[in-house]
């Protein structure tokens, strides 16, 4: 890449229905297709009903904090890592950036699997997505969408509109269908959840999975540089997040009224597909597979959008090394995108080495998110404690911007607590290895490598890295 294209490149702008396309875009993908037989295996309805209302309301008041932080700091490009900078200093920005670019790396990796697993219905050797030749078919996808992506960012966007409206079809007919052959004394039974343990257990135990099919809620706040209008990444990430809470909770908690939990609970993934099969016979299966495979690729378009341009932005605010800032003339950041599909591809690779491949893949992911969704939350309370960015704002503003703040705070804490030591642990595996960029970044610029400050979370992160390794060594922490 010479810095003649660097030059010639044009900031690409879009409307706040693109961006609400690349919300939905992101958040409907692969986890969606997998919400029954991950629910029936933690709890019943009576546990979803409130996993749903927690979930719901923890991340709504998440949606209304990346909207609050849009328009008090229209200067901060890529929020969700630069609002951590912003807030807490450099090394914990980029602590946040490499988490949340870590856990979209991750995440497109759930998509090869659930598509492999789908086809492996037909084709034996594609197993549950995690054999050799399932991994090798992934691969070669992986970088056909890399070389898709790195055409222009303006057709990846148009290619996300309609892959976007698309994908929402086979799930409201799935609903529908579902509704159809709804049996009430089927639903009645599925009611409780004795079985699973306490319901604060239960709720709990469903909270990554939540966390994990709203990922994306930050979409247009992440993308927030290509906005034509400010206001418009507030506005897109209420409609996405509206239209994909209705979605989620609908196909939660009809498919309780199709089959009894147990039988839910085992189903293969995508469990959509089985619990439409035995709605309306073998061709659900096969309606439901079409319509996954659809929807999990217009979401790993948008997830590789979205991470390459993380590492894109906080190159050019000097929190990532140089050459991740390069764009061609298309405006794509050809550097980020390219290490943003190498890490997809060692950790595909990895999967087939884990217990189960889309579960071990989904929680990371979730987990990985967890600490730049906290850090931003942190950093809104901030603002409204100091009455930074407020001068001037009524008495109704405060009080809400408080609560929100608050509110979103104690959800994101509360989530890293259900994620669980072995996640956490892991995660920080890859954290401390990641620093060697940060490392690269400060050299360049001719400064110290680390603060005293900073010295002390890089201690915590890489004591934590080795706890994980010994812990995966001894067998306490698993795959």
């Amino acid at each position: 890449m010479t810095s003649q294209e660097d030059t010639r490149a044009t900031r690409t702008t879009v409307g706040v229905w693109t961006l609400t396309a690349m919300v939905v875009g992101s958040m409907v993908g692969a986890g969606v297709f997998s919400l029954p037989s991950r629910f029936a295996e933690e709890t019943g309805v009576a546990g979803a009903l409130i996993a749903w209302a927690v979930a719901g309301g923890g991340m709504l008041t998440l949606a209304l904090v990346f909207q609050r932080l849009a328009v008090r700091r229209p200067d901060l490009d890529a929020g969700v890592f630069a609002y951590a900078k912003a807030g807490f200093g450099e090394y914990t920005g980029f602590f946040s950036a490499a988490g949340y670019w870590a856990s979209a790396c991750v995440g497109n990796v759930t998509y090869w699997v659930l598509i492999m697993s789908t086809l492996g219905a037909w084709v034996p050797a594609l197993g549950e997505g995690d054999t050799l030749v399932a991994v090798a078919v992934s691969s070669v996808g992986l970088w056909l969408f890399y070389l898709l992506v790195r055409r222009g960012i303006t057709e990846a966007t148009a290619i996300n509109r309609v892959v976007t409206v698309a994908k929402l079809v086979p799930i409201v007919v799935f609903v529908l269908l579902a509704l159809f052959v709804f049996d009430p004394a089927v639903f009645a039974g599925n009611w409780g959840g004795e079985s699973y343990g306490s319901l604060f257990d239960q709720v709990r135990d469903t909270m990554l999975i939540t966390v994990f099919v709203f990922l994306g809620v930050e979409g247009a706040s992440v993308y927030s540089r290509h906005a034509r209008r400010r206001e418009d990444v507030g506005r897109a990430t209420l409609l996405g997040f509206g239209s994909v809470l209705a979605i989620f909770a609908s196909v939660t908690m009809v498919s309780y009224g199709v089959l009894p939990v147990e039988e839910i609970a085992e189903l293969r993934q995508p469990s959509m597909a089985g619990v439409l099969d035995a709605a309306v016979g073998e061709w659900g299966t096969a309606f439901v597979s079409v319509g996954l495979i659809i929807s999990v690729l217009g979401a790993y378009l948008a997830w590789t959008l979205m991470a390459a341009e993380v590492l894109f932005v906080a190159a050019k605010d000097r929190d990532m090394p140089r050459f991740l800032s390069r764009t061609s003339a298309r405006d794509v950041p050809v550097s980020a995108l390219l290490l943003t599909t190498v890490l997809s591809q060692v950790v595909l690779v990895i999967t087939m080495f884990s217990a189960d491949a889309f579960d071990f893949a989904l929680d990371l992911t979730a987990a990985m998110t967890l600490i730049p969704f906290l850090l931003a939350a942190a950093y809104a309370l901030k603002l409204r404690v100091r009455r930074e960015t407020y001068d001037g704002a009524p008495a109704r503003t405060l009080r809400a911007d408080l609560l929100i703040a608050v509110l979103a705070t104690l959800y994101t804490a509360f989530l890293v607590f259900a994620a669980g030591l072995d996640l956490l642990l892991l995660s920080l595996i890859f954290y401390a290895p990641a620093t060697l960029l940060f490392v690269m970044t400060r050299r360049e610029q001719g400064r110290a490598v680390f603060r005293p400050s900073e010295l002390v979370l890089f201690g915590v992160v890489t004591a934590g890295a080795v706890l994980g390794v010994v812990g995966l060594a001894t067998g306490w922490v698993t795959l």
